[in-house]
């Protein structure tokens, strides 16, 4: 069952606070909306299953075209529907980042700049000091409790996020919160420097591998991360803007970058909201070799942003892309990975 009250929280952070690294702590944040609601987000910084260390990948200048997507949310709380139409995360259709570049990291330990606190702290603390950056937090909600303070921050009616990691792919123990669309995150904003930064957490114990519409492990593959530069064949360039009217001919390039012929045979390639085009078939791409793949009419890419995806014949994600409305813009240029 999916998480039931799942959206993302428009407001400034105001505040922080540690926990250190005792049985399950968070890095805690104090944020305010522009209407004056308080809210407190509680990101976790340590497993409660083995290995304790949680996965993070920091994007210290994200472009994906969900930014586009969240300009016109107002402040405070925002729920957000299930699915793939809105600004909803997803670490593994949304093409936020590749999950290769995950590493483990410590909660608290002695010393500076070595923890997942210390990581957080050097980014939301720089959000706390800027008092036009704005913090985007994905996640669930809980409360308000008009009757009971927040526990950490003194303030009433108690309210806040948490959840603030991957919620798929999740171990039997917390199988009920799988679901799809429903990631968390956290996108600090920056508009004095015009820049975006993302935080995205996982879990050791999931799995990278999970049901397109429960968000449940596929058991019979392997769902670990795989390792950097091993995805054997690759989305390394996209026509997605051509000249002339619409419908247009838009094509996605794939490359074999393994030192093996890889056969296509039942793979797609797929937009943002699942329509796909099958890969056509060819003898086995040789290594080092590209294939266009023309798509079809409704696999329409939007010149404003998108993500862009390659299933295997498993239906099972071998490699994915995303690119702004600004690479994009230009008629006629082929956006390149």
């Amino acid at each position: 069952m999916p998480l039931k009250t799942y959206g993302v929280l428009l407001a400034r952070a105001v505040d922080t606070r540690r926990e250190g690294a005792r049985e399950t702590p968070h890095y805690q944040i104090h944020l305010v909306d522009d209407h004056g609601t308080h809210y407190r987000a509680a990101v976790n910084v340590l497993s409660q299953e083995h290995p304790s260390e949680l996965l993070y990948v920091v994007a210290d200048d994200f472009r994906h075209p969900l930014t586009a997507r969240l300009e016109d949310l107002p402040g405070g709380w925002n729920t957000l529907p299930a699915g793939p139409g809105g600004p909803n995360l997803d670490f593994v259709r949304g093409n936020l980042f590749d999950p290769a570049t995950m590493r483990p990291i410590p909660p608290d330990v002695a010393g500076p700049d070595n923890d997942l606190a210390d990581l957080l702290d050097h980014y939301v603390r720089r959000a706390v000091d800027d008092p036009a950056a704005r913090v985007y937090l994905f996640g669930a909600r809980f409360g308000p409790e008009p009757s009971i303070k927040d526990k950490v921050f003194g303030f009433l009616p108690g309210n806040g996020v948490h959840d603030v990691h991957m919620n798929q792919g999740n171990s039997h123990r917390f199988r009920g919160d799988d679901g799809v669309w429903q990631d968390g995150g956290l996108l600090l904003h920056f508009p004095g420097q015009s820049r975006w930064v993302g935080i995205f957490l996982a879990f050791q114990s999931q799995s990278w591998h999970t049901d397109d519409t429960t968000g449940h492990t596929l058991d019979e593959v392997d769902g670990t991360r795989p390792a950097a530069g091993t995805q054997p064949v690759r989305i390394v360039a996209a026509l997605v803007n051509p000249k002339g009217p619409a419908p247009e001919a838009e094509t996605v390039t794939l490359l074999n970058a393994s030192p093996d012929p890889v056969d296509l045979t039942g793979w797609r390639v797929v937009g943002r909201l699942g329509h796909g085009t099958q890969v056509p078939a060819t003898a086995p791409l040789a290594a080092g070799s590209c294939l266009t793949v023309p798509l079809a009419t409704d696999v329409q890419l939007g010149n404003h942003g998108g993500e862009i995806t390659l299933l295997d014949a498993a239906g099972l994600k071998v490699h994915g892309v995303s690119y702004t409305g600004d690479e994009s813009a230009r008629e006629g240029w082929t956006v390149v990975f």
